[in-house]
């Protein structure tokens, strides 16, 4: 039986609790016994324009089973859609595969662009229209019983609440009742449409714009307003057009949709990365910035006020300019399938684009870190590292410590070389040439910065095997001196450090995996053993990645003493850094005068 047939088959709360895996006691006890007033946490963020942005988060209990029915509800939608071999073009809001390049690239290369915008989009779904969606939809057809259950999971205050693990699915549930009506008006008015949550376009080539959607106010050349029939269907369908933000947009114009220029392909606004580039120059002159921002008072008059910035805020501002840029680069790629060059061209292209965002990731994450932070080779090292720092916090308090509570707190920052964007944008994770690169780039960068800065140590851990060979060369060419393997650690450049694994009896090289014990690292999974090279014979071995699996899943059981090797020269570079920060404060001595 499929999760839509279930869940129309069920009509009790012990049915409900099962479809999202959980027991019948524990679902009523969030329901009904967790008081109102202390399931949801309110507050506010500011809008563009100044005003509040009303923020409910459900707490953690609440949250869980929302992200349960989230998941649920998004497979009871994907069957629908392939029952009705129907892919969703509409909607590109909290989908997957949706963004807000896939909503905007529809309205590429228009005479014209239409956008309205729907006043308290969540707000509008209330409770009724939530119980009674489930109870009526043709596509649910729920029991009365599971319909308002549902709904008492998904709603605060009788409304959906912006916060909630499940408000986006359900409000895109809602919403495609909307979304078929006005795609139907689009069509026969010669119209392309799509929604990203409450933002609405509709874009045509056509020589004159349909007035039923949207028409010229009487005597004003560019003034515009919602037509009759789009008025009509949206007021129909329980939403209220936000008519401030209504706009039409011309060709000869820039042409915005969800943010992003539509004019000839889709891309971020030149103004935006010019902003980001100034933001930028000002934090590596003085290590911050500032942006200007509508603040309302407590009278409730609205001030353009300038107000500092932070580094994550930057940091996502160039999160947003390289995911548009990198959907590009695949757009480009998949139309030109057949052409190497211009799939080179495009990653080229994407290289040059990244360069300022490199050098910001370098300053934001390793030059003002503000904890010292640890790089290995690949993501198994960091599996390794932290189950041992974990095991040996006690000795080692320069890396962690053990709260009253008997917790380990953390005091470095192993970083994410895979799965991160620092990992993808300075290409990390894949052996130690790519930490030969880093070390090369932060040398040169470091040199641009004149903000404060290289307060943490930044330690790069490496095998200490051939791999490390072009790390020493680079010491030499960095320092003018020799580095022996026999040394616990030596220092790069700046707050930079690199540590290689200790030597074991008479072996001329090492790796981390030489510091479990060799129970540990013979130990047989389904009748293979490991093979920490990139290339073995799966038949007999397994990889690295299963290996770390594994220590993660029984890291309470394993001995992790033959890691202080390790950790005792990670501790003494981050010590030695400190020792350096303290020199250059202290005051220098003044020559006494005859």
């Amino acid at each position: 039986m499929s999760q839509l047939q279930a869940l129309r088959a069920a009509s009790t709360l012990e049915h409900v609790a099962d479809l999202l895996d959980y027991k019948p006691k524990t679902l009523s006890y969030i329901l009904y016994k967790i008081p109102a007033a202390n399931k949801y946490t309110t507050f506010s963020i500011p809008k563009k324009d100044g005003n509040p942005r009303d923020i409910n988060a459900p707490c953690s209990e609440l949250k869980e089973l929302q992200s349960h029915l989230s998941d649920f509800l998004i497979g009871c939608a994907n069957e629908i859609n392939e029952i009705r071999k129907f892919k969703d073009q509409l909607s590109h809001a909290f989908k997957p595969e949706h963004t807000i390049v896939t909503n905007a690239v529809r309205h590429k290369k228009k005479r014209y662009v239409f956008n309205i915008d729907l006043k308290d989009f969540f707000g509008t779904i209330n409770f009724g229209r939530v119980r009674g969606y489930f109870l009526k939809d043709a596509n649910f057809m729920l029991h009365a019983k599971v319909a308002t259950i549902l709904a008492q999971i998904a709603c605060h205050d009788h409304k959906l609440p912006q916060g909630s693990p499940c408000s986006p699915v359900i409000s895109n549930l809602v919403g495609h009742i909307l979304d078929i009506h006005l795609c139907g008006l689009a069509f026969k008015n010669g119209c392309t449409y799509s929604r990203y949550a409450d933002d609405i376009t509709f874009s045509t080539n056509k020589p004159i714009f349909p007035e039923n959607i949207a028409k010229l106010l009487p005597g004003q050349a560019h003034a515009w307003q919602v037509g009759n029939g789009l008025e009509k269907i949206v007021s129909r369908s329980g939403f209220t057009i936000n008519h401030q933000k209504t706009r039409m947009q011309y060709r000869g114009s820039r042409q915005v949709v969800t943010g992003l220029t539509v004019n000839k392909k889709v891309n971020i606004k030149n103004d935006y990365r010019r902003t980001v580039r100034q933001f930028t120059q000002r934090v590596f002159n003085t290590g911050k910035f500032q942006y200007l921002a509508v603040v309302t008072d407590a009278a409730g008059a609205k001030t353009p006020t300038k107000i500092d910035g932070s580094l994550e805020q930057l940091h996502g501002m160039f999160g947003h300019i390289d995911f548009v840029d990198n959907e590009n680069k695949e757009a480009e790629e998949k139309r030109d399938s057949g052409s190497s060059k211009a799939k080179n061209a495009a990653k080229d292209a994407l290289y040059s684009k990244r360069k300022l965002y490199r050098r910001f990731l370098i300053f934001k994450d390793l030059y003002s870190a503000p904890r010292p932070v640890i790089i290995c080779e690949g993501k198994t090292d960091n599996v390794y590292l932290l189950h041992a720092i974990k095991s040996l916090a006690a000795n080692y308090p320069i890396l962690a410590s053990i709260t009253t509570a008997g917790k380990v707190q953390i005091h470095v920052r192993l970083l994410k070389a895979l799965d991160s964007s620092i990992g993808t944008i300075l290409h990390l994770g894949h052996g130690a040439s790519d930490l030969d690169r880093l070390a090369k780039q932060y040398a040169e960068e470091i040199l641009r910065f004149k903000a404060d800065g290289m307060e943490q140590a930044v330690v790069l851990l490496m095998d200490n095997d051939d791999g490390a060979d072009e790390m020493y060369k680079l010491a030499k060419d960095l320092t003018g001196k020799n580095v022996s393997r026999a040394e616990p650690y030596f220092h790069l450049v700046g707050n930079m450090y690199v540590v290689v694994t200790p030597l074991i009896g008479t072996n001329k090289q090492s790796e981390i995996e030489d510091s479990f014990a060799d129970t540990l690292k013979n130990v047989v999974l389904d009748g293979k053993t490991l093979s920490t090279k990139n290339k073995f014979d799966t038949a007999k071995y397994f990889s690295k990645h299963v290996f770390a699996q594994h220590v993660r899943e029984n890291a309470s059981k394993i001995d992790f003493s033959g890691f202080s090797g390790i950790l005792d020269r990670v501790a003494a570079a981050i010590q030695a850094n400190q020792i350096r920060i303290a020199a250059s404060a202290a005051p220098q001595a003044v020559p006494a005068t005859v």
